[in-house]
């Protein structure tokens, strides 16, 4: 059974708007970072946000301004509001749950797709 659920990705022409979410169970939620990374095609995965249990973000300079990530904690669920989308920005998209010295928890990634 999936740890992280992820669900939102699709095809958006540029400039346009699209919402991942990642929902979770709370044991993996609450003790974790939460964050998305993404990977397109025949580049490594890297990091788009993050954000800890208290609520502190982090952004990859190529989303800042654009991109805004979120937490429900009654939901168990991290979001990701992506705006004024990029086709640079279409790539295999990952939730991913980090504690220090454990292993990560992965998504199976959700496709987002930009068309110029």
């Amino acid at each position: 059974q999936a740890q992280l659920v992820e669900s939102g990705g699709g095809l958006v022409q540029a400039g346009g708007s699209l919402r991942l979410s990642c929902a979770t169970s709370r044991s993996i939620f609450m003790i974790n970072r939460m964050g998305w990374y993404r990977q397109a095609p025949g580049k490594q995965r890297e990091l788009v946000a993050t954000i800890t249990s208290g609520g502190s973000t982090n952004y990859a300079d190529s989303v800042k301004g654009r991109f805004a990530i979120s937490r429900d904690n009654a939901k168990n669920t991290v979001y990701l509001q992506m705006n004024s989308l990029k086709p640079e920005d279409t790539a295999v998209y990952y939730c991913n749950a980090h504690k220090d010295y454990r292993p990560d928890y992965w998504g199976q990634g959700t496709q987002v797709t930009v068309s110029s």
